[in-house]
């Protein structure tokens, strides 16, 4: 199967310093790195929450573009989904 568009948005947790923060995006980047290619990454920085989730009013987000095989983004869904220091994650294919 031919490698498809998608942007994943993820929203970071500021607890545990910007040394957390910077292995966090870095294991992201990694991980996309391995399974398809990396286009773009922009990071928004940090932003207040609409509301708190798991008592943090902010967090730091960032938008990675990448290109991929469709079974690739659900893996990095699951795997963001259970990750420490991540308060939510969103995949979106990007049409054609």
């Amino acid at each position: 199967m031919a490698a498809k568009n998608y942007e994943a948005m993820v929203v970071y947790s500021l607890k545990g310093g910007e040394e957390a923060l910077a292995a966090r995006k870095e294991r992201f980047q990694t991980l996309i790195a391995q399974n398809g290619t990396l286009a773009e990454v922009k990071e928004w920085g940090r932003r207040f929450l609409k509301y708190s989730i798991n008592k943090e009013p902010d967090g730091y987000y960032v938008l990675y573009h990448f290109a991929a095989e469709p079974e690739f983004p659900e893996e990095f869904n699951r795997i963001a989904s259970i990750t420490d220091g991540v308060l939510r994650v969103l995949v979106t294919r990007i049409p054609e």
